[in-house]
């Protein structure tokens, strides 16, 4: 059925640069263009204010994510590879997009992953160009150097630095006795090993793009936000994006834009608006009933994310967050954060990580953990009853490829979200790998003191069949999808976009998002994100690009035959084989 719109009320050409989307991209962009003051800028979101202390308070942040209110609510399709399983793909509506209801993790990703950006064609995005515009963006608490920024728009620290919990640094010492590296900053030279985890909350405050970039310039002339708007479509004359169309409050607008169009409504939203628009797959178009205006095969296609899941054990000690669940714990947390932005309500609470190889042969980390000292739902809820603490791991560089795709041109319509996890036999062997990692990581003698009884995935696991089974069951999404209007080169015909994030075969019209990544990094989303609008704004407007930065990066030197220090290469069958 054909999407009926009604009649056009309202027209305006009044901008220079139309900025579809408020999430972690689009306020960025929305901020650096604006600080010219003969430049217009208009900033469409379709949700609303961010002011809730929910969103606002780093402890709570399951709540926003499990609102309607601050999330799209998508959903992926039955997915094969896990059984039929459908799961939640939230995004963030409002002010702020996911970095309003993300975990608050901070990480860059490793300069390989960015590096392969451009080893696939998309020029110029190699880790030396980036690494000033991930320095631009932050003010790290401790200070800038050669990688961190100090005096940038977001807010980055390590919560309470560990001091709250043992358990903590009892995972990071389990680490190292495994025999893998400790790493003092892994978002600065060595990404690679166990060590604190960094988050972006700002003075005791998550600190989403909406505080850190949009609020300090909302007061400016020259930039206007409208909440509350459905983009319905992109407005094209021939091959000349011009302006957008869109929905608020049941009447429909049009808003024209004198320079360029600019899509920043995320991995979802842009390849879904582009289709909407004509521009995209024209048999994929043709079965929704929308008018092919420009056939670009690669629009929607590429999808990535991370899964993971909860590694739990008993804790043998009572400590862990598991006693603070109650209403009157909850309370003086909550109390203690509204009077002092200080405490258990100030941090996310995945304080130590790491960062593993999973396999000798493989350059750089490809498996990520968070450590969390509690045992509990990401809704907030306990896991069991009693003390325990869990570790969140994935393998992060997934060989599977899905598509989203919209079903008609009706923009209230949720999209087709195939993600195609686990399809890829690499991607289950990486699974196994990773289970059986993480067994030996938590069953060093550092952990003696804490660990009792597995509780997930459970002693009864062993096998491939058994482990490949439950991984089956029990992986959920990390909520990192990506790649769907991936950056390219000129004679590759699944790149969306150019070097300078143009879409392809349209003038005025860009993409900036994480939908933009060629390949996924290995780490969460919004640090690149953030990254990606910064340079952005730059190619943008034609500014001279930041010098290329310097800094040298860690790489394991015997990583073609060790999986870490000490451990030789292993063979198929898992015998130990020569050291070389």
């Amino acid at each position: 059925m054909i999407y009926q719109k009604r009649e056009i009320i309202s027209a305006m050409r009044d901008c220079d640069y139309l900025i579809v989307g408020a999430g972690s991209a689009g306020c960025v962009l929305a901020a650096r263009l604006s600080e010219d003051p003969a430049v217009n800028v208009v900033l469409l979101e379709a949700g609303g204010s961010d002011r809730s202390i929910i969103v606002q308070m780093p402890s709570a942040l399951s709540m926003p994510m499990n609102t309607r209110r601050f999330n799209w609510g998508f959903q992926t399709e039955a997915e094969p590879g896990l059984d039929g399983r459908v799961l939640d793909c939230p995004r963030g509506l409002g002010l702020g997009g996911s970095s309003s209801i993300n975990g608050m993790v901070y990480v860059r990703g490793h300069a390989e992953d960015i590096n392969q950006w451009e080893s696939s064609g998309a020029a110029g995005w190699n880790y030396a160009s980036c690494l000033p515009y991930y320095q631009r963006a932050e003010a790290w608490y401790r200070g800038a150097d050669q990688y961190r920024g100090g005096s940038g728009p977001l807010g980055v620290c390590a919560g309470n630095d560990m001091k709250l919990n043992p358990l903590y640094r009892a995972f990071i010492d389990a680490g190292v006795e495994a025999g893998y590296p400790s790493t003092e900053d892994y978002n600065g030279y060595q990404q690679e090993g166990f060590g604190q985890m960094h988050m972006t909350v700002d003075r005791g405050r998550r600190a989403s793009t909406s505080h850190a970039y949009l609020k300090p310039a909302r007061n400016r002339k020259n930039l206007r936000v409208i909440s509350g708007t459905l983009a319905t479509k992109v407005l094209l004359e021939g091959n000349r994006a011009v302006g957008i169309a869109y929905e608020k409050d049941g009447n429909d607008f049009e808003v024209f834009a004198r320079a360029e169009v600019i899509l920043s409504s995320g991995s979802i939203g842009s390849p879904v608006l582009l289709q909407r628009s004509g521009i995209g797959s024209p048999a994929g178009l043709e079965a929704a009933g929308i008018p092919v205006a420009h056939p670009l095969e690669g629009v929607g296609q590429n999808l990535q994310d991370h899964l993971e899941v909860y590694f739990q054990h008993r804790c043998l000690e009572p400590i862990s967050l598991n006693s603070r669940l109650g209403l009157i714990s909850k309370g003086m947390i909550g109390l203690q954060w509204l009077l002092l932005k200080t405490g258990l309500g100030a941090t996310n609470h995945f304080e130590s990580c790491a960062f593993i190889r999973s396999t000798a042969g493989v350059k750089s980390p490809d498996i990520q953990y968070h450590f969390l000292p509690g045992a509990m739902r990401y809704d907030g809820r306990a896991a069991f009853d009693g003390h325990g603490f869990q570790v969140h791991v994935g393998p992060n560089k997934p060989v599977s490829r899905g598509s989203v795709s919209v079903v008609s041109d009706d923009p209230r319509q949720h999209p087709k979200a195939l993600f195609n996890y686990l399809t890829a036999e690499k991607d289950v062997a990486d699974w196994r790998a990773c289970i059986r990692l993480t067994r030996e990581i938590l069953g060093q003698s550092a952990m003696d003191r804490f660990r009792g009884e597995e509780i997930a995935p459970g002693k009864e696991v062993q096998t491939d069949a058994e482990i490949d089974a439950w991984v089956r069951q029990s992986v959920e999404s990390a909520y990192h999808p990506s790649c769907t209007c991936k950056m390219g080169a000129d004679d590759d015909p699944a790149a969306v976009l150019d070097e300078n994030c143009r879409v392809r075969g349209i003038d005025q019209l860009r993409v900036v998002d994480s939908s933009i990544f060629p390949t996924i990094t290995n780490g969460n989303l919004n640090a690149p994100t953030i990254m990606v609008a910064e340079r952005a704004a730059d190619l943008i407007v034609g500014n001279t690009p930041l010098p290329a930065s310097a800094a040298p990066v860690w790489i394991d030197p015997a990583w073609r035959d060790t999986q870490r220090a000490g451990r030789p290469r292993r063979d198929m069958a898992g015998g130990s084989a020569t050291r070389s």
